[in-house]
C-alpha cells in the first residue's frame, strides 16, 4: 500500500545486468501490467553518503543448484502469474487466489492452514537437513480498485463492488508477481527439502491494500491469529516490485524504510445561517481553512524533520450544499506520515489541540478522529539487512542498490515489529524505458517486464539459502 508519487531511480541500465541474473539471453518476455502505490525509491549515488558496498557473499554450489530449478519453473511461474493477474480479488475477497495457493502447496507438502485473516494461508515445511532457523516468507494477495488500460491478452475485465460503487479490479500493485514468485519458491525450496536446514513457513496475505469503512489490514490480523506462531520464525522476508527501478536491479535499507501511515477526520461545527448574512451563524468552512492552514506548521516549525521527516497532509474538504447557505458542518480528511513513533504521537496530539483551539477562537467546535487501524513504520533489522545485502549483491552485483526512506506505507510492519524483518524492492521496468516515464504503482496502466520474476525468484531462494546455511 504505497501511496507516494514518483521518483525515478537514475543510473540503471538493466541490459548491463549479466544474463544470469535475469535468466536466458535470449528469452522473450510479454510485458504484463500491475501495480503498486507509487514506490518512490531514489538510489543514492555518492558513496560517501552510504559508506561502503556490501561485500558480495561467497558463492556455493547449492546456488547453481537452486537457480537451475528456478530455470526450470519460470514458465509455470510466469503462468501463475497471468491467470492470477487475469482473475484479481480485492481485499478479503482473494478467495479464487488462496485456493490455488493452497491446492499447489498441498501438492508439494506442505502443511497447510487456510482461512487464516479471511482469506490468508500460512504453510510450513519442514527441512530434512537438520536443525536450522524458522524463515518466513510474505507474498500479499489483494488487487486494487482500479479499472486496467492495458492491452494485455491477460488483462482484467473483473468488475466488482468496492465502498458501495462498481469499480473496476486490476494487479495494479503486483502482488500477482508476488504470489506467483513465493508459488515458485514454494516448488523449489520442496524440491529440496533434504539440503534444507530448520523450517519455511510460507505468508500468502490478504488486504495489504486496506479494506473499506477503516477495516483491519490483512497482516495485522494474521499476527491476531497465530501466523507468527508455532513455531515462532526468526526472521521474515518479503519482496515488492517496483517502476522506479529497472528490471535487473534490486532496492533495500537498513533501519526506517517505508513510513507509519495514520488517517484522520477532522469535523467542524458551526451554526447554519444564510449565506448572505453570516453574522447571524458560524461558518465553519471558514474555520476550517483556518485550521487546514494552521496544520501546515505542525510539520514546518514544530518538527524537526532533519532529525526525522514527517508529512501532513489534507486531501478531503467537504462542507455546504448550496452557494446561499453557510452550512452546520464541514469535514476533511487527511493523512500523517512519520518514522518515529514519539513524533507520530506528538504530532496526533498536536492536530486535535489545534484544531479544537482555533475553531473555539472562531465560536465553533472542532472534532478530530484517528483511523483505529493505522500502518507502524517498516523498519528493516540492521543485522539482517547487512546480511541480505551481502546476498543481494552477489545476486546483482552493483545493481543491489541502498535506497532512501520514503513515506509510502506496507502493513508488513505488523510482521516486522513481532520478529526481525527484511523488506526489499525489485525492479520492473523493462529496458528501453526510463523509469522517470514508467506507470507508477497503482496506475491503470502500471506495467511489468515479466523479467523480474526471475530476479524476485532467484533472490528469495539465495536469502533463504544464506539464512539458513543451506548447503
Amino acid at each position: 500500500m504505497l501511496r507516494i508519487g514518483l521518483r525515478a531511480a537514475r543510473g540503471f541500465r538493466a541490459e548491463d545486468v549479466p544474463a544470469g541474473a535475469v535468466g536466458p539471453a535470449r528469452r522473450t518476455f510479454l510485458k504484463g501490467a500491475c501495480a503498486c502505490a507509487g514506490l518512490a525509491f531514489l538510489p543514492r549515488n555518492a558513496a560517501a553518503e552510504i559508506g561502503d558496498a556490501p561485500v558480495p557473499a561467497p558463492a556455493r554450489p547449492v546456488h547453481d543448484v537452486l537457480d537451475a530449478a528456478a530455470r526450470e519453473v519460470e514458465a509455470a511461474m510466469i503462468a501463475w502469474r497471468r491467470d492470477i493477474h487475469a482473475n484479481p480479488e480485492l481485499g478479503n475477497q482473494e478467495h479464487r487466489t488462496a485456493a490455488l495457493v493452497a491446492r499447489h502447496l498441498r501438492g508439494l507438502g506442505y502443511e497447510v492452514r487456510e482461512g487464516v485473516a479471511h482469506t490468508g494461508i500460512v504453510a510450513l515445511l519442514k527441512g530434512g537437513g537438520g536443525p536450522g532457523p524458522v524463515v518466513a516468507l510474505r507474498a500479499d494477495m489483494d488487487a486494487l480498485p482500479v479499472t486496467e488500460e492495458v492491452d494485455l491478452p491477460f488483462a482484467s475485465k473483473v468488475r466488482t463492488e468496492w465502498g458501495g460503487q462498481q469499480v473496476g479490479v486490476m494487479h495494479a500493485c503486483g502482488h500477482d508477481c508476488h504470489v506467483a514468485i513465493l508459488m515458485a519458491a514454494a516448488q523449489v525450496l520442496a524440491a529440496h527439502r533434504a539440503r534444507l536446514p530448520g523450517t519455511v513457513k510460507l505468508l500468502f496475505q490478504p488486504a495489504e491494500e486496506g479494506v473499506p469503512r477503516d477495516g483491519v489490514s490483512g497482516a495485522q490480523l494474521m499476527v491476531e491469529e497465530g501466523a507468527l506462531r508455532d513455531p515462532k520464525p526468526d526472521m521474515v522476508l518479503a519482496l515488492h516490485v517496483m517502476s522506479a527501478l529497472p528490471v535487473g536491479s534490486i532496492g533495500y535499507r537498513p533501519g526506517p524504510t517505508l513510513a507509519a501511515s495514520d488517517r484522520f477526520t477532522l469535523r467542524v461545527t458551526g451554526r447554519q445561517t444564510h449565506g448572505a448574512m453570516p453574522w447571524n451563524g458560524v461558518d465553519p468552512i471558514v474555520i476550517g481553512a483556518a485550521i487546514v492552514t494552521a496544520l501546515q506548521t505542525v510539520v514546518s516549525r514544530e518538527t524537526d524533520i532533519v532529525r526525522s521527516p514527517a508529512v501532513l497532509t489534507v486531501g478531503v474538504f467537504r462542507g455546504g450544499v448550496r452557494n446561499n447557505i453557510i452550512p452546520q458542518q464541514a469535514e476533511m480528511e487527511g493523512t500523517l506520515r512519520t518514522f518515529d513513533e514519539a513524533q507520530r504521537q506528538r504530532i496526533r496530539r498536536r492536530v486535535g489541540e489545534i484544531a479544537e483551539s482555533i475553531a473555539a477562537g472562531m465560536n465553533g467546535k472542532a472534532e478530530v478522529t484517528w483511523g483505529k487501524h493505522g500502518y507502524p513504520s517498516v523498519r528493516n533489522d540492521a543485522g539482517l539487512t547487512a546480511r541480505s545485502a551481502q546476498t543481494l549483491a552477489r545476486l546483482v552485483g552493483d545493481r543491489a542498490v541502498r535506497v532512501d526512506p520514503v513515506m509510502a506505507s506496507e502493513d508488513f510492519s505488523y510482521f516486522s515489529r513481532e520478529v526481525p524483518g527484511f523488506y526489499y524492492l525489485v525492479g520492473i521496468t523493462p529496458p528501453g524505458t526510463d523509469p522517470a516515464n514508467a506507470a507508477p504503482n497503482h496506475s491503470p496502466r502500471f506495467t511489468v517486464d515479466e523479467a523480474e520474476l526471475m530476479t524476485g525468484l532467484r533472490a528469495t531462494l539465495h536469502l533463504v539459502a544464506d539464512v539458513t546455511g543451506m548447503a
